[in-house]
């Protein structure tokens, strides 16, 4: 799929256009761009209140085919951090990947909002391992004063590691989680990535798998700043309103979050951006398979490729442009590097072009 690019126009001439840093790099797509000044004019009720908002939290409900709970939130981690607020109690342990973002990179904000822990649970290519999950949610058993109890579990879809659990392995947590009465969240920043990687419907990946709550992402994938908090059954969303409003993440223009959603959803562009995105991964990925001089560090199937690649071409790479972060090895894959070698995260998004892809391999061939 080719589509206009809008951030072209704000990186300087003659520089090439390698950025694989990160979704979150990419500016806004046009439509979102566009809905957001038609918006700008006029006047609306404030907090949510306005026919846009309500317009909007309808339209989740359809996408999902059941009565739902929405709030909007500015980031990402907002909307983990206060889903997972939402459902603790004192003492509280919320099981989660050892390498999620909501442990690693949200500056313990799910920990602050919530008063509860986070605990890390190993698993192979960023999925939490099921057998690992079970011994750690034995540990804290409702009764454990001292230790602290079970309350949530939380999974990542699309993961850091840029796999994508199946569906199978969703039904599998979810058993899990149950069985202990836990709530499960799934963090959906790279929702749609998950979903087109998948070819199911946001419904099969969710609730009908188990899922109680979701953190539902935009801004990875052409929203300029449009989180969404979803609750599958409305009636676990009683408190969210007061959780929202003391985080400060109750927009006075929230019309303007529901706006962006307005573009994002409409005729499924939300859909198609995530299928261009991945679309670029796999480009990436078949290019550096077929490379004699570099490799995949794992199998991925959206749009983050992780690949090990000489030290020499990486610092090449970086010299004619490209824009990448260079990534710390698992500890599961310590074995993984040869001395001459690095690992490396590249992402795509709505943004990346074909011409994106092939002269960054271009810079690894030499």
């Amino acid at each position: 799929m080719s589509r206009p690019n809008p951030i072209r126009h704000h990186i300087p001439s003659g520089l090439p256009f390698m950025y694989f840093a990160s979704d979150n790099w990419a500016g806004a797509h046009r439509s979102i761009a566009e809905r957001l000044l038609r918006e700008s004019d006029g006047f609306a009720a404030a907090y949510g209140a306005s026919d846009l908002d309500r317009r909007i939290e309808r339209r989740f409900a359809e996408v999902f085919e059941r009565e739902v709970a929405v709030l909007f939130v500015g980031t990402g981690t907002a909307a983990n951090s206060l889903s997972l607020a939402s459902v603790q109690r004192p003492g509280g342990i919320t099981f989660c990947h050892s390498e999620a973002h909501v442990i690693a990179d949200e500056c313990g904000a799910p920990d602050f909002f919530s008063g509860a822990r986070l605990l890390g649970v190993p698993g192979a290519e960023g999925k939490i391992d099921p057998v690992k999950l079970r011994e750690k949610i034995a540990a804290y058993p409702q009764t454990a004063v001292q230790h602290g109890r079970a309350t949530a579990v939380t999974i990542t879809q699309a993961t850091e590691a840029g796999t994508v659990y199946t569906l199978s392995e969703i039904d599998e947590i979810a058993t899990i989680a149950k069985k202990d009465k836990l709530p499960l969240h799934m963090d959906g920043a790279r929702f749609a990535n998950a979903l087109v990687s998948l070819a199911v419907s946001p419904a099969e990946m969710t609730w009908k798998r188990g899922v109680d709550m979701l953190s539902f992402g935009g801004t990875k994938n052409g929203c300029w700043c449009a989180e969404a908090i979803v609750f599958f059954n409305p009636e676990q969303a009683k408190e969210m309103p007061f959780i929202r409003k003391r985080a400060a993440q109750l927009f006075s223009k929230s019309r303007f979050i529901a706006a962006q959603f307005d573009a994002y959803l409409e005729n499924d562009l939300w859909l198609d951006l995530a299928r261009h995105a991945n679309g670029m991964s796999d480009r990436l990925r078949a290019g550096i398979t077929a490379s004699n001089a570099s490799r995949l560090a794992w199998p991925t199937s959206a749009n983050e490729v992780f690949a090990i690649i000489p030290k020499s071409a990486a610092r090449a790479a970086e010299e004619k442009g490209a824009k990448f972060y260079e990534w710390p090895v698992p500890p599961a894959t310590s074995e993984l590097l040869g001395p001459e070698e690095t690992l490396v995260r590249l992402v795509t998004s709505f943004a990346t072009d074909e011409a994106d892809v092939d002269s960054f391999l271009r810079c690894l061939a030499g």
